[in-house]
């Protein structure tokens, strides 16, 4: 065991020491193309000069050709350092990318929240382990995971921790996918800086959707639209004429008239307005596709058959997107108020560009959704693969067709490796239950969050923080952290007991997977008799149902339950009295616990007993 540990801290201290010397490196690079770029910048203001001087002697000089000759290739050479320049910005824009998504891998490594983004909200729904286990939330374990840049990404990557559990065969596919991008370190990093060269904000692929379903009706388009360009086409060569004193003013009657028809028509002005700004978005999704594309033809490999839905169209998805980013990207004139004025008064433009995004939506409002759930998978999977890299000596797991779960060296992946305790659990059949005794603090709710929190990534397709881990697929549901509700009108004890009921509910459906269950504390929210009597109660009819899980309480009457449900199983948590300080090793023993600790913390901190006093 402790060489495994040992083993385990080296690799991660390798990863450590790899990722350290790649940021070291891209700081040097860094800093060599900034000193470049100054210099280039430099180049180009001398060439400037040099060439506005020797152009203008030439031509004072009165040597016209070799003035012109001068200052083309002056221009040329202008233009080509410029060129070169714009490169070298562009190369050092992507390694600082580049190095600020390594200083991020560094920080999950580490677990430094505060390199790390900020975790993005998410509408709070009642889950049944979502909040006890911190799957969601700030310095949680979706806020770990999360390397998405589009809203389906994250979407995904959720689902995936709070839908369990999933079906056996798409949970094979999604695994093979996360082990094949474990290995593609580059794939992985290039995909983040493609999705952040035009921008950090992320892809909202529901916002584009939205838009291309967003169908408006607006009648003989296809024949206003034509009218309105040929009255525009009239009006600007009969201003020409008039304004070169060859026709009178007859470009105001045809300009009236295309004015009458422009107020008289709809211009899709609420469609419009939903799309300004978006083509930025659309943007970012295009580079992102075409990267993904490339992939896409190299066939043999579980990212290629991912991605297989991006080649089968007649026109690459990355082609068209960037046409739809073109006519969105006009579409935002609206956004300029005098500037989409002078457009409209010279041309139909607001016509034109709806009628071109209507073609749009005909041609790829089915496609787009094939297209973004490609790119969800692929970034779910990409953040669940940089998650397997970071933590080499996290083991794969494989589920088992027994109702089990067995784990040895089973540890909180959020917690510092450092810090981190390992444990081993055995639940061998349905009605296997442990449960836990111990002193407060002793480490009973993290060891349930452990367990909890590693079937959660095993059930996603990611590696768990253990040595060993078998399982058979389970539901799971938790009674870990209950809060009252003053909303919904529930005090803390019903709120327990709607959470415990819900639990036992489910280990009722006996041809489902069986049920995970943690629960902690169980009925704390009442008295001790009436706890004492409906814990027995509960713990019976659960060791009865279809499923298997842990339970603890610090009511040790509640031990000699073992006498009575074959299952059950007696373990405790358990602490020592050190130089005037409780010390806890947070490691599992079996049997109850033969120690308590209430009234010792009570009496550490100053707070009256009625107990003699212990030296």
């Amino acid at each position: 065991m402790v060489d495994l540990i040992v083993k385990s801290d080296q690799a991660t201290a390798r990863r450590e020491h790899t990722l350290t010397r790649l940021l070291q490196r891209g700081e040097r690079l860094h800093r060599r193309g900034t000193q470049a770029s100054t210099q280039l910048s430099r180049w180009r203001g001398v060439l400037f000069l040099i060439g506005l001087l020797i152009t203008v002697s030439l031509y004072r000089l009165e040597h016209y050709d070799a003035g012109n000759w001068s200052l083309l290739l002056f221009f040329i050479g202008f233009l080509t350092i410029a060129a070169y320049h714009n490169r070298l910005e562009h190369r050092i824009h992507r390694l600082m990318l580049w190095s600020g998504i390594k200083r991020q891998h560094l920080g999950r490594l580490r677990l430094d929240w505060q390199a790390l983004p900020p975790d993005r909200p998410i509408q709070s729904t009642i889950h049944l382990y979502a909040h006890d286990l911190d799957l969601l939330g700030p310095r949680s374990l979706l806020h770990l995971l999360d390397t998405t840049t589009s809203t389906q990404g994250h979407d995904r990557l959720t689902s995936w921790l709070l839908t369990q559990p999933p079906d056996k065969q798409t949970w094979q596919t999604r695994q093979q996918l996360v082990r094949e991008l474990t290995r593609l370190t580059g794939f992985r990093d290039r995909l983040n800086v493609q999705a952040r060269l035009t921008g950090e904000a992320e892809i909202n692929g529901q916002r584009i959707t939205a838009i291309l379903q967003h169908h408006l009706h607006l009648p003989y388009l296809h024949i206003v639209l034509p009218i309105q360009a040929v009255l525009a086409v009239i009006t600007l060569i009969l201003g020409l004429g008039t304004l070169l004193n060859l026709l009178p003013a007859y470009w105001m009657m045809s300009f009236g008239l295309y004015a009458v028809i422009f107020l008289q028509t709809d211009q899709g002005e609420e469609l419009l307005e939903h799309a300004v700004g978006l083509h930025h978005e659309v943007e970012r999704l295009g580079t992102v596709l075409q990267f993904l594309e490339q992939r896409a033809r190299k066939p043999g490999s579980a990212l290629a058959a991912t991605c297989r839905v991006l080649i089968e169209t007649d026109k690459a998805p990355s082609a068209l997107i960037r046409r739809l980013a073109w006519v969105l990207h006009g579409v935002s004139v609206k956004a300029h108020p005098l500037v989409h004025l002078v457009f409209n008064a010279l041309c139909p433009w607001d016509l034109f560009f709806t009628f071109r995004l209507q073609q749009f939506q005909h041609r790829i409002q089915n496609l787009l959704p094939l297209w973004l759930n490609c790119l969800a998978e692929v970034e779910a999977a990409s953040a669940l693969a940089t998650f397997a890299y970071l933590h080499p000596s996290y083991v794969w797991p494989l589920p088992g067709g027994a109702a089990t779960l067995t784990a040895t060296g089973l540890g909180h992946p959020l917690i510092p490796a450092d810090k981190r305790v390992t444990n081993d659990i055995t639940l061998s059949r349905p009605g296997t239950i442990y449960l836990v005794t111990g002193s407060n603090m002793s480490g009973k709710s993290t060891f349930l969050r452990t367990i909890g929190i590693n079937l959660c990534l095993a059930q996603a397709g990611a590696p768990v923080c253990a040595q060993t881990f078998a399982w058979t697929w389970s539901r799971l549901a938790c009674c870990i952290r209950v809060d009252d509700s003053l909303d919904a009108g529930l005090s803390f004890f019903y709120a327990e007991v709607k959470r415990l009921k819900t639990i036992l509910q489910a280990t009722e459906d006996r041809d489902a997977p069986p049920v995970l269950f943690l629960i902690d504390e169980i009925f704390k929210g009442t008295n001790n008799r009436e706890r004492l009597i409906g814990s027995r109660a509960y713990v019976r009819a659960l060791a009865t149902g279809n499923g298997y899980g842990l339970v603890t309480t610090h009511d040790l009457e509640l031990a000699d339950l073992d006498q009575s449900i074959p299952g059950l199983t007696n373990s405790h948590f358990q602490e020592t009295v050190a130089a005037g300080t409780l010390q806890f090793d947070y490691t599992l023993r079996p049997g109850p616990c033969p120690t308590t600790n209430a009234l010792r913390i009570m009496e550490l901190e100053g707070l009256p007993t009625d107990h003699p006093p212990r030296s």
